[in-house]
């Protein structure tokens, strides 16, 4: 039995510090990693490169929709033009489409992948739902628990009679179709503690964003306590983090570790209150607050740069490309199951070699 620890490397001080436990060899992990890869502009490169990470080995590709163009014509072309990877949501909200309506979409995409889609949901934000779709945000937790399992009864096949606080059906409507299988995995994108727990007990998967690499493992224990509230206690979750990774190599790093701080300052000032408070709960109170007073004051320079450096290196991937490897391998010996590494930018040519290098 290993008791070791994982030495990774302070990528600012150039100093060996001491991480996490049980990432020691005989525990290491198969490296498992997946692809957020939307259109972005040039659709046919941006299909090149999933077809390209398909060859190359990552399992699953999940699309983005926000306040953007629908992926559902998108996943369609990545369903019909791909052979092996699982595609999905990341994610659909659960206000814009009624739940049988993403049953009928997902019905015709899982038939057209073969049955290699993923369903993923969330709430999204009040500012979207509310100033975008012109629906009011309201019970997000009680709204995702129903799209699931009025989703799940439609995909089945069973009658559809459900009586939820939100939706009431009792004309026993089936959707019929050829059916490659009679379950659609479900991952949502859950921060908050009451959704987290729920995604334990009525979901597959769980998309965290931010989330530090040391908590995998108590993100997975939460997941088993919601799970235990059911008549499926032992089932086991896709924890599939969307993963920013940047590449030093010392003529950009600067400008990298701006974007690597902007991205996080993003999402705790600009993103309503759930990232913000999730980041304070797991360990970031200092670095928040400082942000959030500095944004308060429209500094933005100093709100970004309250940013540390640690939260950046637990919330995402940074440094040479032997410290990148390193650091992918690191966060699925501590509980990544999937990574979902955010598409970069540039030519099919670029991305191929972006990828080779992680892989070597």
């Amino acid at each position: 039995m290993c008791t070791g620890f994982f030495t990774g490397t302070d990528v600012s001080a150039n100093n060996d510090i001491l991480r996490y436990p049980a990432a020691c060899k005989s525990l290491e992990r198969e490296m498992r990693l997946g692809l957020l890869a939307g259109p972005d502009g040039n659709w046919k490169e941006s299909l090149e490169k999933v077809q390209i990470a398909e060859d190359m080995g990552v399992e699953f590709i999940a699309v983005g929709e926000a306040w953007s163009q629908s992926i559902i014509p998108w996943l369609s072309v990545l369903a019909t033009n791909t052979k092996k990877v699982r595609i999905g949501s990341a994610i659909h909200n659960v206000f814009s489409r009624t739940p049988a309506a993403l049953a009928q979409e997902y019905s015709m995409l899982d038939e057209l992948s073969e049955g290699r889609m993923v369903l993923g949901l969330g709430s999204s934000g009040e500012f979207v739902v509310e100033h975008f779709h012109g629906i009011p945000f309201k019970k997000p937790l009680t709204r995702i628990r129903e799209y699931v399992e009025i989703f799940d009864t439609l995909i089945s096949g069973e009658a559809l009679n459900y009586e939820g606080e939100i939706f009431q059906m009792s004309r026993g409507f089936q959707l019929h179709y050829n059916r490659p299988r009679n379950k659609i995995p479900v991952y949502v994108a859950a921060i908050t503690p009451k959704s987290i727990h729920q995604t334990g007990a009525i979901a597959d998967g769980i998309y965290p964003i931010h989330w530090p690499r040391g908590l995998f493992e108590d993100l997975r224990s939460s997941l088993k306590e919601g799970a235990a509230t059911t008549d499926t206690p032992d089932k086991e979750f896709t924890i599939a983090p969307f993963t920013k990774v940047s590449i030093l190599d010392g003529t950009t790093d600067d400008e990298k570790w701006l974007e690597a701080r902007g991205l996080i300052h993003h999402y705790v000032n600009r993103m309503g209150v759930f990232y913000w408070q999730m980041l304070e709960r797991n360990g970031f109170e200092a670095e928040v607050g400082a942000s959030r007073d500095a944004w308060a004051e429209r500094d933005r320079e100093k709100s970004i740069l309250a940013i540390s450096d640690d939260m950046v290196r637990e919330c995402q991937v940074i440094g040479s490309i032997e410290e990148v490897r390193a650091q992918l391998h690191e966060r699925s010996d501590l509980g990544a199951d999937v990574q979902m590494l955010y598409m970069p930018p540039g030519s099919p040519e670029d991305f191929k070699s972006w990828l080779s290098d992680i892989l070597a």
